[in-house]
């Protein structure tokens, strides 16, 4: 058996999608794949394969107890066989009757931030008939966007509304988009730390508001300039919420042109507009994975 998840960039609404604010999310061309083989072990063989063929983590774990006899990380192991435990909690029979070999697959570096968690829960939530956003949550208490990118076809407006969850398919292609790029900071960021920290200061319905105002005039921006003006007022907003300097304060003050932050701040991706390839200024700088909008987004 084999299945195949999305990975995910968040555009606007970072921390405050927790709060209810409407979200622009896209799936990405990269994602992951998870292969199945049944085998005649009682053994939970899995093994974890980074995009350049790697295997990054592996694992035995008993089929029945789910006692790990050898592993590559205790933390990552013990992660997994908590996820396999709340999948029985639904699906009882789940990788029990028998062994199984199992292979993760990513088709892009693990340390991205595109999606690693979210794919891997999407994954198995296809092999074990479970709802992934009950797995996501339990897990890892995000908004589950991420999870709606792994399915999704096209970008989407995300917005939760307490238990409920409101998902549109939308078209997010601007007209401009050659000047738009996406830099990786050469660190990946704890959401689930920064999720942690977060909900201690819950955004106000104002600031609600407006976010969820520079998401819809985001999707019908016909302009760099207007985008601009949007990402950087995005971008004040979110920096006094959570009282972090922008990242281009901190790290790209001399830089021409707009930097937006994406997901949890501090690490992973940054979106940025220029009128020229700015891969040179980032590339002096140490920062060498840089995608165009049209290499990284669907």
């Amino acid at each position: 058996m084999e299945v195949y998840s999305n990975g995910k960039v968040l555009l606007t609404g970072e921390y405050v999608i927790l709060d209810g604010a409407l979200s622009l999310a896209t799936p990405t061309k990269f994602g992951q794949y998870l292969r199945l083989r049944e085998s005649q072990s009682n053994l939970i063989n899995w093994k974890s394969i980074n995009f350049d063929g790697n295997i990054w983590f592996e694992c035995l774990i008993t089929s029945d107890t789910l006692k790990v006899k050898s592993t590559s990380s205790k933390k990552i192991s013990n992660k997994l066989v908590e996820i396999i435990n709340l999948i029985r909690h639904y699906n009882p029979t789940f990788l029990k009757k028998c062994g199984s070999d199992i292979s993760t697959n990513l088709t892009f570096e693990k340390n991205l931030g595109l999606g690693s968690s979210s794919t891997l829960i999407s994954n198995l939530s296809k092999i074990s008939g479970v709802n992934p956003y009950t797995l996501n949550y339990k897990i890892y208490k995000g908004s589950g966007y991420d999870i709606a990118c792994a399915e999704s076809i096209s970008p989407i407006l995300y917005k939760l509304d307490k238990d409920r969850r409101t998902i549109n398919q939308v078209s997010f292609k601007p007209s401009f988009n050659e000047c738009i790029y996406f830099v990786y900071l050469n660190k990946k960021q704890n959401s689930f730390s920064e999720i942690k920290r977060y909900n201690k200061d819950k955004a106000s319905i104002s600031i609600i508001n407006e976010i969820s105002n520079i998401t819809s005039e985001i999707l019908i921006c016909n302009s760099i300039d207007g985008f601009n003006k949007l990402i950087e007022a995005h971008e004040l907003i979110i920096s006094k919420l959570i009282s972090k300097k922008t990242i281009k304060d901190v790290l790209f003050k001399d830089f021409d042109g707009s930097i937006k932050s994406l997901g949890a701040w501090g690490g992973d991706m940054i979106m940025v507009t220029s009128h020229n390839n700015p891969s040179g200024y980032f590339k002096e700088r140490g920062y060498s994975t840089i995608f165009k909008f049209e290499e990284l987004l669907i």
